[in-house]
């Protein structure tokens, strides 16, 4: 299941765990969310969000392995650390510049940037149990 130093399979199953965790996240603080934003209504669910975003973290927990990999032992400590970094070096500052600009609240940037760290840290540690 591996090509060119990636498995593949974990980078699936990584796409799914983030998926699934941000399932949970935005179920627990979708009103706080929302508030956030300023919307007083849910919007009405449409399945081009949802495919777009398992695409885009499926790519986003390609790159992972590949991060994890050029670190040397992929393990679940080194997955965990991994992501973190790249949390806090490219999410966290992307987001929070952005929120800024849009004059965002700060409760937004922190629940976006919240789930974002939680799917970075559940992809890289299933990276790396699994491996590369």
């Amino acid at each position: 299941m591996t090509f060119a130093g990636i498995n593949y399979l974990a980078v699936a199953i990584a796409a799914g765990a983030g998926f699934v965790f941000g399932a949970v996240w935005y179920g627990l603080l979708g009103r706080q969310w929302m508030a956030a934003l300023g919307m007083t209504e849910q919007p009405k669910p449409a399945a081009a969000p949802y495919v777009i975003a398992f695409a885009a973290q499926l790519v986003m927990a390609w790159v992972l392995a590949g991060v994890v990999g050029h670190f040397g032992e992929v393990t679940a400590v080194t997955g965990l650390i991994t992501a973190g970094l790249v949390w806090a070096g490219f999410v966290l500052t992307t987001q929070t510049v952005n929120h800024r600009f849009q004059s965002a609240r700060w409760s937004l940037t922190l629940i976006d940037a919240g789930h974002w760290l939680g799917v970075l840290l559940v992809m890289g540690l299933v990276i790396g149990l699994i491996g590369i």
